[in-house]
């Protein structure tokens, strides 16, 4: 009923920047949280950045400083501005959406596909 579609991965020099993208469509009546997550191999996935709603934001520590995140909410998009980046950084990359749908009261997570994020030094 809904998808989200990211977009913006790729092969980075260290010290490089890149802009995520992910693309909310389908039964959408609101968007309430929007994030962004990351797992590289052989670890956990990991929240990297929320915005809420109204505009929010919380970052992992390991980002401050260095990630932006923001959101057109006309748009149902959210953005991950990623600056300074290092192989640390390397993983993929899951938009990540909580969306209240069509005909329900109720608020659903929502997954993009994931997109690779490569720091190479």
């Amino acid at each position: 009923q809904v998808q989200l579609v990211e977009s913006g991965g790729g092969l980075v020099l260290f010290g490089g920047s890149l802009r995520l993208s992910c693309a909310a469509s389908g039964s959408i009546v609101s968007i309430n949280n929007m994030g962004w997550y990351r797992q590289a191999p052989g670890k956990q996935r990991e929240l990297v950045a929320v915005i809420t709603g109204g505009g929010n934001t919380n970052y992992a520590d390991s980002v401050k400083g260095r990630f932006t995140i923001s959101r057109d909410n006309a748009k149902n998009t959210v953005y991950l501005q990623m600056n300074s980046l290092t192989p640390e950084d390397t993983a993929v990359y899951y938009c990540n959406a909580k969306v209240v749908i069509r005909r329900s009261a109720y608020e659903y997570t929502y997954w993009g596909q994931g997109t690779q994020v490569t720091v190479s030094s």
